[in-house]
This record gives structure tokens, C-alpha cells and sequence, in this order.
């Protein structure tokens, strides 16, 4: 199946910028309007904001600055960094200089960052802090081809490590900085020429590195702008890792279309700047959208009450609406009435909690649960979940404003064509797809098909209209002992939306004679409840506590009431902890890394199974 044509709908959003790379772009919006603001940013306890105009400037002298110091064209320059404004800028300048940028989560270890700076051959280290910097000193000698690190908050020594403020200051200085020499140095720009080596975050093996291009990163934008999803009045909240290729695609979708981004990447801060900033746009993975959901249900029913039986009542209403709208039809007459009511009295208060002013979020980077979206939908605030791989550069299918389908990732963006194979995977192809894996032929050949289709990994159909839905990882898919397939995603996501005190959840089976589940608790969430019900601060005495277990066979048995026997959880154990990215169980983007987690829990596997036969 093809998307529509890229000029099927372009021109919807009159202002979008065009080039043909992403300096390209920005060098377009600030032709167009060039005093509107470009970036919020947290500065000491408010704001501060960047106009497209003074993001250019600055911009351009941070390029002229990494001229200075070698960087010429394809050289790769890393950015260590949580998500900042510095992040957005120093990438925008790398690229300007006709470098190409390599990304580093700041959670990785010294070891991790040796590897990912060896593996690319980059020249230049951008670090965030003084911590940063010390773990590229602790591998200094893994990495003879590093000649600078460039340091956001700290001081140059010298030698070795330059201030990001000298960079700029200095760099405003050098020749390199004149507009029209910025100008013919972008113009000069292709886009063929690789703008990003993105490492992907390994739930299997070693990461590798996505080659992709300006071309792969225009692609997006200009698909996003014919569908008109991102508007040039929107303000978007960005928080996600800019690591990560969502991150990354977004913000190259808000320089295009000319929104304002307000860049804070504290995941603690999170709840207060949706209130402060009051956001139209926000982006999420789906583990943030399970935990919102988790907390506001958790939170009602400790209170008890008439607060519970309204809430149970409103969320009611509104789910017979959202229903209603998925099955293409208008809610009855009485359940716009009492929609008004629970409205009103309820659900306007959940969207307060966003600020009021959600026009929709964006999911992706993982499958989001139907019952997750209808949660969200039903208080008034839709989620477009959408669906691509670091390969393809984020965005490659999305539902629509006003059409999205709960439990699909909608149909392909403008400029894409998708087929099923005959086991069931996912193949697409489009403007958007790498040029390879970064020194990997063989791996490269395997995932790019004759005829530029990608081989994504996922199992998945369409329906009617071409809507896809992801069913699981074809690598991820159980086989029972009996021959029988489970693909365990859809039944983790459907017990994590129905308890609202599990963090995580694994099923396992592969080769088995039966599914269990290994499951952790959300502490945040959970914490509340059980103090409230006299069962103590302590995480791990909750994981053997029969009152919780019962919380969570409760959900289970719900969950299992709708599956067919053989996908049915037999069993399961609560882990003391929660997975997390520093303990090895969660990548960086919040998947959950299957192989970590059942080797690490294999003795408690195992023993679900003693006495019966374990494996054909």
C-alpha cells in the first residue's frame, strides 16, 4: 500500500519551510519569520526564549567555532548530552559546518561511550558537564581519535576540553561566522551528505550505527507538513532524549512547520512544566502515558468514596463516547448530555493537569495499549500514536488528527509504501529509510531489501483502509512446547492498563509448556496506596505481600479471561525492583531489554516450571 503523494495535501500549513537539509531548513524559517520564537528554555527559575533569528546567530557561530577546530565534511562530532537547547544548537552547528552528528545517551557508561566514539570515528566530543567529561577522560586512551571535548557547563583546561561559551565567543570571531559565508557553506549542502550516525539503543546485541541523511531527516518533515499535523501556533514541549531519533525528529518537524519548542529534558520536571508552560503539543513514550494513567486511577481510588464513584461515573461517559467515535458514529443524545456533566465536573480537571491546552500527544517508540488511548481520549486529550524504526527515521505511519484508531499506529505518512511479507512482517520503503548501518555490510544487506524495502522486525497487518497495527517483535514472538505462537507485547501492555500498580511486565514462554509473567511495581504509584493500607514503605516486602500479589491477579485473570488458553499467564512473580536504564533491564527510550531480564531472573523462572517439561 502507498501513503498519498507528498503533494497530496502540501501547502496545508502555508508557512512550512523547504530545503534540502536541515541547516537548510532553519536558514528558510528565519527568511520567513524571523522574529518568532524558536526556543523556550529554562533559565534559572523561569524561562528564557531564542528567536529563530538569534538561534541562526548563534548558531553560526558555534559552526564557525567547530571549523576552527577541524571539522570539515561527514566529520563526526558527538553530542553527550541530556536534552537541552545546547543539544538543538550544537547539532544545528554541526551540521551547518558540514560535520555529521553522533549520538550518545549521557546514561551510557565510559565503557559504552569508547565504544560508540571508536565505531564511528568521531574528532570531537560536545559533553554536557564536568561529569561527562570525566568519563571520556577515564577512556581517553580508547579513543585516540577524539583531538577536543567541548564542555556546556564547565570550564576548558587548556589542552583538551573547551568551554561551549569560548567556542561560541571564539567562533563568532572567525571568518566562517560571516552570513554569506554561512550562507554559501549551507547552500552547499546535499541531501545525500549523512547528517546523523544514530546508535540504537541494543535490546539485542551490540548498538549499531544508522547512517542517516539530511534527506532522511527533510523527508519527515515535509511528510508531517502535508498531513498538517504540527501548526505554526502550536507550542511544543519537548522533554524526550535527543538521542533517541523521536526526539530528534521532532524538533526538525518544529523548525519546518515554525513552531516554538520549549526544550526542558528533566524527566523530574516534567508535571510542573506541563502546568507552567501549558503546551499544545507533547510527545511521549508509551511507559510515560501508562504512568500518568497509573497515578491519576491509583490517586482516585485511595480516596475513595464520592470522589471514586464520580470519577468511575465521568470515565464511564466518556469511554461510551470515545467508543461511539471509533465506531464512526456520534455519541446518543443522553451521552452528550451527561458528557457535558462529567466534562465539567471530572475531566477538564485531567486536562488541567496539562496545562487545558493539549491539542493531542504524540506516542511512539514502543506499542501504546487501546485501553491507554481510550483513557486519554475519553477526558478530551487524543494520543496520535505513530510508528518507525531509528532506520527510518522516526516517522513513517501515524494516525490523524480527527481519525485516529485506537490500536493501530495509523496508515503511512505521504511518500511511503508498506507491505506484509508472507511470515507476517512489516516491510516498508521511502525517502526516510538509511543509507546503512555504519560499517556493517552484511547486517546492512539483511534489513535493506531489493527494491529499498526496509525489514523491520515487527509483525504486523493492515485493516480496511491501510491502517497498520504492530501485533509484536518477530524475534519477540513465543513459541509454546505445544507449537502454538504468543506474541507477548499486547498482553503486557493490557495488564500494565489494568492494574495500575505494575511498573513493568515480561511474559515468558518461549519453548515452554506455559506462559508466566515476571512483574514489577511502580514505587511512585505504589508507595501511596500501600502505606494507605498499612503495608509499609518497603518495595521489596510488597513483592511477597499476598494483598498486593492479589492486586495483581486480579488484573491478571481480567487479562486472561480474553485470551485463548494456551496464551493464558499460568503463573507469576513480583520482582523487588523496578527495572530501570542503570540496572541494564530498560534501554534508554524505556523498552524493556527481554533477554537482560530473563537471564537475570532465570533461577526464578525455572522454577515455575520444575517437575514439567520445559523445552521441545
Amino acid at each position: 500500500m502507498k501513503g498519498p503523494p507528498l503533494s497530496a495535501t502540501a501547502g496545508s500549513t502555508a508557512d512550512h519551510a523547504t530545503a534540502a537539509s536541515i541547516p537548510g531548513l532553519l536558514v528558510d524559517r528565519v527568511t520567513r519569520t524571523p522574529n518568532a520564537t524558536a526556543f523556550s528554555f529554562r533559565s534559572g527559575s523561569g524561562w528564557a526564549d531564542l528567536t529563530w533569528a538569534q538561534a541562526q546567530d548563534r548558531v553560526r557561530a558555534l559552526a564557525a567555532g567547530l571549523i576552527g577546530l577541524g571539522v570539515e565534511s561527514e566529520t563526526r562530532v558527538a553530542i553527550l548530552s541530556s536534552t537541552r537547547v545546547e543539544w538543538i544548537l550544537g547539532d544545528l552547528a554541526i551540521l551547518a559546518a558540514g560535520g555529521a552528528t553522533t549520538t550518545i545517551y549521557p546514561s551510557n557508561t565510559a565503557g559504552e561511550c569508547a565504544f560508540v566514539i571508536s565505531d564511528s570515528d568521531t574528532r570531537i566530543v560536545i559533553a554536557e558537564n564536568d561529569e561527562q567529561v570525566a568519563k571520556l577522560r577515564s577512556v581517553r586512551d580508547q579513543i585516540p581519535s577524539v583531538r577536543a571535548v567541548v564542555v556546556m557547563d564547565g570550564a576548558g583546561d587548556g589542552d583538551w576540553v573547551h568551554s561551549f561559551a569560548d567556542l561560541e565567543a571564539d567562533g563568532a570571531k572567525r571568518p566562517e561566522a560571516d552570513p554569506a559565508a554561512y550562507a554559501e557553506r549551507v547552500a552547499a549542502i546535499t541531501g545525500d551528505r549523512l547528517a546523523t550516525l544514530m546508535y540504537t539503543s541494543g535490546t539485542t546485541g551490540r548498538p549499531k550505527g544508522v547512517e542517516l541523511t539530511h534527506d532522511n531527516w527533510v523527508y519527515v518533515a515535509e511528510a508531517v507538513m502535508a498531513v498538517a499535523i504540527v501548526r505554526p501556533d502550536d507550542l511544543h514541549f519537548l522533554w524526550l532524549p535527543m538521542s533517541h531519533s523521536f526526539g530528534k525528529a521532532l524538533v526538525v518537524m518544529m523548525i519546518a512547520a515554525g513552531a516554538p519548542t520549549a526544550v526542558d529534558g528533566s524527566v523530574d520536571r516534567i508535571a510542573a512544566n506541563l502546568g507552567e508552560l501549558r503546551p499544545t503539543v507533547v510527545a511521549a513514550a508509551p511507559r510515560v502515558f501508562e504512568k500518568i494513567h497509573n497515578t491519576i486511577v491509583a490517586t482516585v481510588r485511595g480516596e475513595g468514596g464520592i470522589k471514586a464513584h464520580l470519577f468511575g461515573w465521568a470515565r464511564g461517559v466518556g469511554l461510551e463516547a470515545t467508543k461511539a467515535r471509533q465506531a464512526g458514529k456520534s455519541p446518543s443524545l443522553l451521552t452528550q448530555i451527561q458528557l457535558q456533566v462529567a466534562d465539567r465536573l471530572v475531566l477538564s480537571k485531567i486536562r488541567g493537569r496539562f496545562g487545558g491546552r493539549i491539542r493531542y500527544f504524540i506516542s511512539g517508540s514502543a506499542p501504546l495499549s487501546a485501553e491507554i488511548a481510550e483513557f486519554f481520549d475519553a477526558a478530551g486529550m487524543t494520543i496520535l500514536e505513530g510508528y518507525g524504526l531509528t532506520e527510518s527515521s522516526a516517522a513513517s505511519f501515524v494516525n490523524r488528527p480527527g481519525a485516529a484508531k485506537f490500536g493501530t499506529v495509523g496508515p503511512p505518512l505521504p511518500g511511503t509504501e508498506v507491505k506484509i511479507a508472507e511470515d507476517g512482517e512489516v516491510l516498508f520503503r521511502s525517502r526516510g529509510i538509511m543509507r546503512g548501518y555504519h560499517g556493517l555490510p552484511d547486517e546492512t544487506a539483511a534489513t535493506l531489501l531489493d527494491g529499498g524495502w526496509l525489514a523491520t522486525g515487527d509483525i504486523g497487518e493492515l485493516d480496511e483502509v491501510g491502517r497498520l497495527r504492530i501485533t509484536d517483535r518477530k524475534k519477540e514472538l513465543i513459541k509454546t512446547s505445544g507449537g502454538k505462537y504468543v506474541a507477548p507485547a499486547p498482553i503486557e501492555s493490557s495488564i500494565k492498563a489494568t492494574c495500575p500498580y505494575v511498573g513493568n511486565v515480561v511474559v515468558h514462554g518461549d519453548r515452554r509448556n506455559f506462559c508466566v509473567a515476571l512483574v514489577t511495581l511502580d514505587p511512585d504509584v505504589t508507595k501511596p496506596w500501600a502505606e494507605a493500607n498499612g503495608l509499609g514503605a518497603d518495595a521489596a516486602a510488597w513483592a511477597t505481600n499476598e494483598t498486593v500479589r492479589a492486586e495483581v491477579r486480579k488484573a491478571i485473570d481480567e487479562v486472561n479471561s480474553s485470551l485463548p488458553s494456551y496464551s493464558t499467564i499460568k503463573d507469576f512473580a513480583i520482582l523487588p525492583t523496578d527495572f530501570t536504564v542503570e540496572t541494564g533491564e530498560l534501554t534508554a527510550s524505556m523498552k524493556v531489554r527481554r533477554k537482560t531480564v530473563e537471564s537475570k531472573y532465570a533461577d526464578v523462572l525455572d522454577k515455575f516450571y520444575a517437575g514439567s517439561i520445559q523445552s521441545v
